[in-house]
């Protein structure tokens, strides 16, 4: 009820929307814990909508007309927001879960939770700050709270205190005895109860100025289609509502799913909730996504299949026809209390920074990335530049992979980089090198200068004197031919020849540097047209000056790229590749041994 005042339509329906399409994901659904319904994200997103197509300007007070002008505005992005969520299920666009890595879930949810803290501050201290939307919303939300917060409503502030007091100390209770009972004490339904109860006795409302629920008429409402007309003017915020709710349904499911041991149909739970909400704005339902508390809830009194989501809609059901009026005095701030206290496990997940720091720095950053993201610029563009963040972590780590120069383990055909232990020896004569990244266009100019550092000699220099000294070397026999008589040229001409042939003299007779090189492309499994004309640069250049180099370790799909992109020719065959190092290192031996 409360985040259906977020959405800016009456608490009812926040009931319905309660109802119907939990029935709905009960179905349709694959997650066994989350729980289907309002949230805060997602009604205060949906509020900024209705609020901008139906302002209260253009309203000379709050009554039915303006209810039903902003009814309609809910239910038309809700439709559409479900029918885009079918469509995406239909074309598998949940495979974006697997952009959704678990410290980026984390990061998400534990941000989200913040939003729904700060959402809720109003009714904690019984103030009304105004509503701020786009970017940076939520920092100028807490600026105008703590502005407004010499004009705390005292009633409102002890009602918050008592009720948070009370819940946690009976949640306490309630792991105590969680061994002695079968069944959890329905904490929150007595809170509400007793809350109810208290108001109602005491006039919170009338004596004290506490905010209450207010009317709820009994009874459901009739079918009816959203307004077409409306549907352009919306369409922009339902598909931003679409993905966040998928966005925030599917992190909280990939949580459970993880820890209860199952998985989740990523493109399923897009089609459930598209149903949920498409079929639910039928019912006049507004947007709903997994609530984060009521899923904590669920889960934290023994819930474990949507049965329990089920049930849930069927006592909705009953509050709804019957005994909804008897909840018109529940203090908003009881709703509020409960919120923030079943968000206590959310809150634990900052404790994922300290261990992230010394497993993976990396997906630490992620964590953090996401989670600031999700603040500054709200759950929807918080979502993308979360997953876009994450994916440059990818690309920097290809950009920047770990060089090695393999040796061998004795008597085995074991070969591993010399850098990790001295266990293993380097093959006399040979370079095995590998990198631990694929091969492509944005780290191919690395990979050839890192294997010049790791053979120890400078290819480039090399090939660049050889070419200066064959230049001099055709330039003296021209200036030979035109004056044979000059003993100056005959020595010029003598001089660079045996440059040349120091050079090459030089590099055959050092022992240190290898006669032979052995790629090793097991990490590899693709290569783009610029992994393939590096390779093979490198097979020419150091050929040039009498070096073997070999492929080994060559997935098929890499074997393809490599035809199709004009590798071997009549110099370079497939009989460069070994389906091993030790086939490879074998080869070169054999070879050296030859020569």
């Amino acid at each position: 009820m409360a985040y259906a005042l977020l959405a800016a339509v009456p608490p009812v329906f926040g009931l319905y929307s309660s109802f119907y399409p939990v029935l709905i994901y009960f179905i349709f659904g694959t997650s066994k814990h989350i729980s289907i319904g309002t949230f805060a994200v997602i009604s205060v997103m949906l509020g900024g909508v209705t609020e901008r197509l139906a302002p209260d300007s253009n309203f000379m007070r709050w009554n039915n007309v303006t209810n039903e002008k902003r009814i309609r505005v809910a239910t038309a992005v809700t439709f559409l927001a479900g029918l885009f969520q079918i469509l995406l299920g239909l074309v598998h666009f949940g495979f974006v879960v697997t952009y959704l890595s678990e410290p980026l879930v984390r990061g998400y949810t534990t941000g989200a939770a913040i939003h729904v803290i700060v959402s809720q501050l109003k009714y904690i201290f019984g103030i009304s700050p105004f509503r701020h939307s786009g970017p940076l919303s939520l920092i100028y939300t807490v600026l105008e709270i703590c502005y407004l917060i010499p004009k705390t409503n005292v009633g409102t502030l002890v009602v918050s205190i008592v009720a948070m007091i009370s819940l946690i100390l009976a949640k306490e209770l309630n792991k105590f005895l969680s061994k002695k009972i079968p069944i959890p004490i329905p904490v929150e339904l007595l809170g509400i109860t007793i809350a109810t109860l208290v108001s109602w006795q005491v006039n919170l409302q009338e004596e004290y100025g506490v905010d209450v629920v207010g009317e709820i008429p009994s009874g459901l409402q009739p079918p009816i289609f959203p307004a077409a007309s409306l549907f352009v003017q919306v369409i922009g915020d339902a598909f931003a509502l679409a993905v966040v709710g998928y966005g925030i349904a599917i992190s909280l499911g990939r949580i459970f799913a993880l820890k209860y041991g199952y998985k989740v149909d990523s493109s399923q739970e897009l089609i459930a909730l598209g149903l949920s909400n498409s079929i639910g704005s039928l019912f006049q339902c507004i947007t709903v996504s997994c609530s984060i508390s009521r899923s904590m809830v669920q889960e934290s009194t023994g819930g474990k299949t949507q049965v329990a989501g089920a049930l849930s809609a069927i006592v909705i059901l009953f509050i709804t026809l019957w005994i909804g009026a008897l909840f018109e005095y529940l203090p908003k701030a009881m709703l509020a209390a409960i919120i923030y206290v079943n968000l206590h496990g959310m809150m634990k997940q900052f404790m994922d920074i300290p261990a992230l720091w010394r497993s993976s720095k990396t997906d630490m950053m992620v964590w953090v990335a996401t989670f600031l993201l999700t603040l500054l610029l709200n759950p929807d563009l918080g979502l993308a530049a979360a997953i876009g963040f994450s994916m440059l972590t990818v690309i920097f780590r290809t950009q920047l992979p770990t060089y090695s120069r393999l040796g061998q383990v004795p008597n085995t055909e074991v070969y591993w980089p010399l850098e990790d232990t001295n266990h293993v020896r380097e093959v006399p004569g040979i370079l095995i090198f590998r990198s631990s990244a694929t091969l492509y266009f944005a780290n191919a100019e690395m990979y050839q200068d890192a294997l010049g550092k790791k053979s120890g000699f400078d290819i480039t220099k090399i090939l660049s004197a050889k070419k200066k000294l064959e230049a001099k070397r055709k330039k003296c026999k021209k200036e030979k031919a035109k004056n044979p008589a000059e003993s100056n040229v005959s020595d010029m001409v003598e001089e660079h020849e045996k440059d040349v042939a120091t050079i090459q003299m030089d590099f055959e007779l050092t022992p240190s540097l290898p006669r032979a090189i052995i790629l090793d492309l097991s990490p590899v499994n693709f290569l783009d047209t610029v992994g393939v004309k590096t390779l093979h640069g490198i097979v020419k250049d150091y050929g040039e000056i009498g070096v073997e180099v070999v492929l080994a370790c060559c997935q098929s799909c890499v074997v393809d790229n490599l035809q199709t992109g004009g590798f071997f020719n009549d110099k370079v065959t497939m009989s460069r590749l070994f389906a091993t190092v030790h086939y490879a290192v074998l080869h070169c031996q054999l070879v050296q041994t030859y020569i």
